[in-house]
């Protein structure tokens, strides 16, 4: 199986190194300045699970055409780059190519869909806390370091999933092939939406929001408001998606927030319209009301429009 993974920050850079570490044949689609980093340090992995140091294969988008069609492309980008995503990796895209996207939330996948058919989009998604280091290192945070991905149809085609999860097999990925991935796939995007909307609105952790005097009861609508979409939606969570969520929401001292609150506090951009947003669309053509998710995304976009607004100092 050859594979394309589109970047080498943190998600692709880690789950893509693993990988590579495991001697399966993977290439790196890189900006040129990612790829002088590759050249000279070799992609670092620094990470509970061990560290490594790899030399890897690499191409820059003018270069990608040349180098494929790939077996599996993994696509980890954020929302926000979607589209100049898709350009950088359609010429690796061919006639049996599956592109497997771990981004979050559901508002790419009629994206994907349009561009390459919906028969070669599987449905994926990752849970990881890792970012790329100054110095180019991919620093993983935590213990948790997983992929869940299936066919969005639940009718295995050619195998191909199968053979996905051998790879990750061979590279010791925490992995699940899914035989419901839209099931997973609300799962989180339930979970990360309440996560997303609540810490970002706070601007604090699940800990001190659950400290006050009424922020258990917040977080607990807002995800009371997601999960209703997820049943208007047919996609009910399971009830031990929800139970999980239901304690990690809520946990008394937990330092849990979303990237997304990282993000915005580092003045980076965001995805709120992607999580919260499409959520909050979601739950209005459903006829769900919403309040909660109504007050975080306003609040995201007003973020937003002032920091558009604001012109740096010189």
């Amino acid at each position: 199986m050859r594979i394309l993974v589109l970047g080498a920050g943190g998600t692709g850079g880690y789950f893509g190194g693993r990988l590579a570490q495991a001697g399966l044949d993977v290439t790196f689609l890189v900006r040129p300045d990612r790829a002088r980093v590759l050249e000279a340090k070799g992609l670092v992995i620094v990470s509970p699970f061990g560290n490594a140091t790899l030399r890897v294969k690499h191409v820059l988008a003018e270069t990608v055409a040349a180098a494929g069609p790939f077996d599996l492309v993994l696509l980890s980008s954020k929302a926000y780059d979607l589209h100049s995503a898709i350009e950088a990796i359609d010429p690796a895209v061919g006639e049996n190519t599956a592109v497997l996207p771990v981004l979050n939330g559901l508002a790419h996948y009629p994206v994907l869909d349009s561009r390459f058919g919906p028969e070669r989009v599987l449905g994926g998604l990752c849970v990881i806390s890792a970012a790329k280091g100054s110095d180019g290192e991919i620093i993983h945070f935590g213990n948790g370091a997983s992929v869940t991905f299936g066919e969005r149809d639940g009718q295995e085609r050619d195998g191909r999933c199968t053979a996905i999860a051998e790879a990750f097999a061979v590279a010791k990925v925490d992995h699940k092939h899914s035989d419901d991935i839209q099931r997973d796939l609300w799962a989180k995007f339930a979970f990360l939406a309440t996560l997303a909307g609540s810490t970002c609105l706070f601007r604090a952790s699940v800990g001190d929001i659950v400290a006050t005097g009424d922020g258990r009861q917040l977080i607990e609508r807002m995800y009371e408001e997601c999960l209703a979409v997820a049943r208007a939606s047919a996609h009910p969570v399971p009830d031990n998606a929800r139970s999980f969520a239901w304690k990690t929401l809520t946990q008394e001292g937990s330092p849990l927030t979303a990237s997304m609150l990282r993000d915005l506090e580092a003045g980076q951009r965001i995805e709120s319209d992607h999580i919260v947003g499409d959520m909050l669309r979601r739950a209005r053509d459903a006829g769900v009301a919403a309040p909660l998710l109504e007050v975080a995304f306003a609040h995201l976009q007003a973020f937003e429009i002032r920091k558009k607004r604001e012109v740096p100092s010189m």
